[in-house]
């Protein structure tokens, strides 16, 4: 992106390295020429971009909508675009993590929470997991006392909020080949730090 269209506050701001490099800002609305039919691997790499420019323009929150769409494309483990740009877990880490302390982030540990237990048609067990695989790393990366769970949606809804074992399991069973792995790689860092 060129440093004419970014705020002066935001021109030191480090791309995302697991989000392709864009030329020029953009919106989500880039993302209304796909409608609701088409959602393979140019949609997928359509919202990665999203995600990283909405990211350089100093909206996280933002960005990590336009990762959950991605997770919501329908790729098959074949699609090249999957070698250059992998299910983005380690992207939702980073920009967890690299966000500025006055960046507005919501509260990833109940968006994921939320977004997990309220899932919908196309792929929704897939879907599902990526959501709690999602919620599992912000609760590596935020204490629960910055960002806490929604204590009443789970005792309302006798929710259990599923251990890393479950959440493995499901993309295993779930996702794409290999997906689980690809989860483990944005989580081990996090345990590390």
């Amino acid at each position: 992106m060129d440093k004419e269209s970014v705020p002066k506050h935001l021109e030191n701001i480090e791309p995302c390295p697991f989000l392709p490099q864009v030329d020029e800002p953009l919106r989500a609305a880039a993302m209304k020429q796909f409608g609701k039919a088409e959602r393979g691997p140019v949609f997928y790499e359509q919202a990665l971009k999203c995600a990283q420019s909405l990211w350089l323009q100093g909206l996280p929150a933002q960005a990590m909508l336009q990762m959950n769409r991605a997770f919501g494309a329908d790729l098959e483990i074949e699609d090249p675009i999957l070698d250059q740009y992998p299910l983005p877990f380690q992207a939702m880490a980073w920009v967890m993590k690299n966000r500025l302390p006055d960046q507005f982030i919501g509260n990833p540990r109940r968006h994921f929470q939320h977004f997990a237990t309220r899932m919908n048609e196309p792929h929704r067990e897939q879907r599902t997991w990526r959501a709690w695989g999602c919620w599992w790393l912000a609760c590596l990366i935020f204490s629960e006392s910055e960002f806490p769970d929604d204590e009443q949606q789970i005792a309302e809804e006798g929710l259990v909020l599923p251990k890393f074992e479950s959440i493995k399991a499901g993309l295993d069973r779930f996702g794409l080949k290999g997906e689980a792995e690809t989860w483990m790689l944005a989580v081990e860092p996090q345990i590390d730090s």
